[in-house]
């Protein structure tokens, strides 16, 4: 009986020794995203997936990073991060140096990866280049280099960023990882029938030449079917000498431009300015590059759709 009994309990301590020592089969972890877009993305393809922390490294408001300087908020957050989704293809310059010092086992996950069809950069200083200012054969603005990486404003773009990290993060959470692909297969098929919309927009429109403020709408415009006739800023916020004003009024006359069209992200004077000289309609364009603090998942989707009825109402449809 003493036996017997002293078996039983040397099973029952070896059990609890397993059960201890084995590691759990969910698993858990930080996702920091370093751009709104990409946050946004990322939290419809971890939603319903337990112990997935799913937080931005930018303020929400902040819009396309291109001047953003990392502040030790920023370094704290990368510290306590597993892994960094980055939107890509120049995108997060501001990352520098610091990344690999504050956090050099963190893991990065590119939502760019192996995505094809990428632009250069329009000319977006055109009307103040001087005689020294060149062109690429296919009339692309070269003093300005780089792929652009404005892809999020594109929803068909948008969709393959989805399904890239939702390929990273299941990699890195093999427990959840059919959760993780089933999400961005959804969120990837939500995006493709909003680029359809865009589509069908394009060819219903009376005039599809427009004038934007920079560089975000190009993916977009190529979607859609516009011709994006002049741009008004080289970054979004660095302002157009007289000068420039009057060679793009002069380009949108000549072009027969519809609409000049701002982003909220920027001031939009300007861009006022300029329709008002060019004597055609002035709105606003969101890329979706900012949002507020506590948006919603959907958030993509709406103001999208609201770009698709801007567009209709300054341009016109067909009848």
């Amino acid at each position: 009986m003493k036996k017997s009994l002293k078996f039983v309990l040397c099973l029952v301590m070896t059990c609890f020794s397993l059960s201890i020592s084995v590691p759990a089969q969910a698993q858990s972890g930080k996702v920091l995203c370093t751009t709104f877009p990409v946050f946004q993305i990322t939290r419809n393809i971890a939603l319903g997936v337990e112990g997935i922390e799913v937080e931005l490294m930018i303020p929400a408001r902040m819009g396309c990073p291109h001047n953003y300087s990392l502040t030790p908020g920023d370094m704290r957050k990368t510290a306590s991060a597993e892994i960094l989704v980055i939107n890509g293809l120049g995108m997060e310059e501001f990352l520098g140096a610091p990344l690999s010092s504050v956090n050099p086992d963190i893991v990065i996950i590119d939502s760019s990866r192996n995505i094809e069809g990428l632009l250069r950069y329009s000319s977006e200083s055109s009307h103040e280049a001087g005689p020294d200012h060149h062109h690429d054969s296919e009339g692309h603005d070269n003093d300005h280099e780089g792929i652009n990486p404005h892809l999020f404003a594109s929803p068909w773009l948008a969709g393959r960023m989805a399904v890239n990290i939702a390929a990273g993060l299941a990699s890195n959470f093999p427990a959840s990882a059919e959760k993780l692909r089933t999400n961005g297969i959804r969120y990837s098929d939500k995006m493709d029938i909003l680029a359809e919309e865009f589509r069908a927009l394009g060819k219903s429109l009376v005039n599809n030449r427009i004038i934007t403020q920079h560089g975000a709408f190009d993916y977009l415009a190529r979607d859609a079917g516009l011709e994006i006739s002049g741009i008004i800023n080289v970054h979004g916020g660095e302002p157009l000498s007289a000068a420039g004003v009057i060679g793009l009024v002069k380009e949108i006359k000549r072009a027969g431009a519809g609409a000049v069209f701002t982003e909220p992200q920027y001031s939009a004077g300007i861009g006022r300015t300029i329709a008002e000289e060019a004597g055609i309609p002035w709105g606003e364009l969101d890329p979706a590059a900012s949002g507020p603090e506590d948006v919603p998942l959907d958030y993509y989707e709406t103001v999208m759709r609201r770009n698709i009825k801007t567009l209709l109402q300054l341009l016109g449809a067909r009848q």
